[in-house]
């Protein structure tokens, strides 16, 4: 054999030796929390994909090309020895983990890039009140909600960027697109005639621009969106297949990358539980305020914008003065800059019907823009908590927080002074169930999407949900998307009562008092990670956590 040949042959097992040698050398060095902020900082730079023709890079041979290297920086956090650091330092260990779970996932089941079209939907007209877009989302999205019209020289090349990006990945998505998920095909062409609408709205508000290429970028990003609407027409005729994950993958996915701690068949037991508490207490409520009088709609514009006011102003007044958490300089702007306006009775969804009524139930929902804010004006020490996690690892702590004070602040006495509001709550929290429920079945395969919105409709008290179609097929959309998403403001809730008790029992074994504002500052102060992390961290209870990676 020549030298040449057996060269040729030794070089795989020399590189295969020299990987080893590697990952040995950094299971030995990486004893440090120093060295998971290097290691979170080179993972993240890994996940954001590299660009082909302008766009980011879904093929499958560009996944299969780089998953070696996501399988080193893997092995590198798993050889680390944490068990000596302080428990923070492990809680940023387990988020790293469960981001990496979370890629893993997508490399081999959820595959949005080939079974979802929605995934290519580019042009995002609002501000998530998550810290992260709901859903999977692709790493070169136009944040339209960000420009101020009329652009400025700046602002329009900045639009051209991000807009030439649309036709290099729609031509890349008629090839990624391999997946055989009827439902999700079939709704994710609404999402890309939504972008449409978007850029046309996009060419008005451009109108009076002189720059030729922002015009032309604009039509080649049409004539692309347009191309890709036929071809999923077209496609649509031969998806046949279902679009949920399973129970399996579904129990695997909550417990691992969301570190939710409870499988597919706990969930189900969960949400009815919270279905019938929520029905059953809302005909208490209604049956005690029966001698008072309904409340009254906001009839029009001048109405709702008083309501809101008084509202938005008591509710931060309760919580400042029923000592509920720390109230922050921010937190009032935050929640005004969201109060809504005045909507027409026959167009109102789910949650405008309620706001009419008294929007203080939303505006505690609206503790989101609370956290938010805090993110931007008290940004966690830790690089691994100070921004978003990835893909949505976040939903139980701050979809579950946000559903959890609807009622706990209700039970320390927000609508003492006017009980007729309680019953809006408990409306909320069976809505919140009811979608979730809907939404474990579609991933079971036992529905399709239809069928899970029809027990979402069915089941929300008053009919509140039969009034607008557009949310019913958003939200349903969304959790088929995101699985979890759609059960977490329930299983989130419960994990926030479960941390609360188990935070009070600790007081109570301490011989100290339970403060319910140090509760909500402490929980706070963790950040917007998995509310089992945050538990952890606040009681010292990884019992969780534990039974998470010891399966």
């Amino acid at each position: 054999m020549s030298a040449q040949k057996t060269q040729a042959l030794l070089r795989p097992r020399i590189a295969l030796l020299l990987l080893a040698g590697c990952l040995m050398t950094g299971a030995a060095q990486a004893n440090g929390y120093q060295d998971l902020l290097e290691l979170f900082e080179q993972w993240r730079e890994f996940e954001r994909p590299p660009n082909v023709d302008g766009a980011p890079d879904y093929t499958a041979a560009t996944f299969e090309r780089r998953h070696p290297e996501f399988l080193a920086l893997q092995s590198r956090l798993h050889a680390m020895d944490i068990a000596d650091w302080p428990t923070e330092q492990q809680v940023d260990w387990h988020v790293v983990r469960a981001e990496m779970n979370g890629y893993d996932f997508n490399h081999r089941v959820l595959k949005p890039w080939a079974r979802d079209p929605a995934f290519y939907n580019s042009i995002w007209t609002y501000k998530s009140d998550v810290p992260a877009h709901e859903g999977p989302t692709h790493h070169a999205v136009t944040e339209l909600w960000m420009y101020d019209f009329p652009l400025t020289a700046e602002g329009e090349q900045s639009l051209i960027d991000d807009l030439a990006v649309i036709p290099p990945l729609i031509s890349q998505a008629q090839t990624n697109l391999v997946g055989n998920a009827r439902d999700l095909w079939i709704a994710g062409i609404r999402d890309i005639r939504q972008q449409r609408e978007v850029l046309d709205q996009i060419s008005e508000l451009t109108a009076d621009s002189s720059n030729a290429k922002l015009a032309a970028t604009i039509a080649a990003a049409k004539q692309a969106t347009d191309a890709f609407i036929t071809w999923l027409e077209l496609e649509s005729a031969n998806k046949t297949g279902p679009s949920g994950i399973g129970k399996d993958n579904y129990t695997w996915y909550q417990q691992n990358v969301h570190l939710v701690p409870l499988s597919w068949e706990d969930e189900v037991r969960l949400l009815k539980r919270e279905l019938d508490r929520a029905w059953s207490s809302l005909k208490l409520e209604e049956h005690r305020n029966r001698h008072l009088p309904p409340l009254v709609p906001a009839s029009n514009e001048a109405e709702y914008d008083a309501l809101a006011d008084r509202s938005a102003s008591r509710f931060i007044e309760f919580l400042r003065e029923k000592e509920i958490v720390t109230v922050a300089d921010y937190f009032e702007p935050a929640l005004r800059e969201h109060l809504g306006a005045f909507v027409p009775e026959e167009t109102r969804n789910f949650f405008w019907i309620g706001a009419h009524l008294d929007p203080t139930p939303l505006y505690s929902h609206f503790y989101h823009w609370f956290e938010l804010a805090r993110m931007e004006h008290e940004p966690h020490a830790s690089p691994i908590r100070r921004d978003a996690l990835l893909y949505n690892i976040f939903d139980s702590r701050n979809e579950g927080t946000a559903t959890g004070v609807e009622e706990l602040f209700m039970q320390a006495g927000l609508y003492d002074d006017n009980p007729r509001v309680r019953e809006i709550v408990y409306i909320m929290i069976a809505q919140r169930a009811a979608r979730g429920l809907g939404s474990l079945y579609a991933h079971a395969n036992e529905m399709t999407m239809e069928q899970a919105g029809g027990i979402h409709m069915e089941w929300t008290p008053r009919g509140w949900m039969k009034t607008e179609p557009e949310l019913l097929l958003f939200e349903q959309h969304l959790y088929l998307r995101q699985p979890g998403y759609g059960t977490s403001y329930i299983t989130g809730k419960y994990l926030l009562e479960r941390t609360m008790a188990d935070f009070a029992k600790l007081k109570e074994d301490q011989g100290q008092p339970f403060v319910l504002r140090d509760f909500f500052d402490q929980l706070n102060a963790i950040g917007c990670i998995p509310i089992a992390l945050t538990r952890w961290q606040m009681t010292g209870r990884d019992d969780e956590i534990r039974m998470l990676t010891q399966q």
